[in-house]
């Protein structure tokens, strides 16, 4: 078992959010969920936590009360793709339902959980050893909402 995974806190979502994330992330699954019984706080029966995997990493998801911490930028989940159609699956799959598009690949999904999609070819290019290449990189990636690794390989060789 993992020593460290993270919490995530819910407004009444907490079941809802993880059968979102189990589909859409490979090699995912729901572990247990565990309901309020007879002494509370939440009504009896509620869902209380989600404890989920995806993709072998171990989630948790309460449904605490209303307590207005909301989600920021602060703390996001990057997701490494290899391929421009896994960037492109990963991120159209976190953003449906009213998810919000950002900037340099960041987005937030219909909960408010901000993600990172992120091609690893962002090593080889805005985090290349060429300067000149990897400041051309980066300053195409900031016009970037959804990450392009082509537009950036191009910027990277100066094209």
């Amino acid at each position: 078992m993992q020593q460290i995974h993270p919490f995530l806190w819910f407004e009444g979502q907490a079941e809802e959010a993880m059968n979102f994330y189990v589909s859409i992330f490979p090699n995912s699954k729901v572990i247990k969920v565990m309901r309020y019984g007879d002494a509370g706080p939440g009504p009896k029966g509620a869902v209380m936590l989600c404890v989920f995997e995806l993709d072998g990493q171990v989630f948790n998801a309460l449904n605490g009360r209303p307590a207005g911490f909301g989600f920021s930028d602060a703390v996001s989940f990057t997701v490494n793709c290899e391929t421009q159609a896994e960037v492109d699956r990963f991120w159209d799959a976190l953003v449906a339902g009213g998810g919000q598009h950002s900037q340099c690949g960041w987005l937030r999904d219909k909960f408010g959980v901000a993600w990172q999609v992120t091609p690893i070819q962002i090593r080889d290019t805005v985090g290349g050893d060429d300067p000149a290449g990897a400041r051309r990189a980066m300053e195409a990636m900031m016009q970037m909402t959804k990450l392009d690794i082509a537009k950036l390989e191009k910027a990277y060789a100066g094209e």
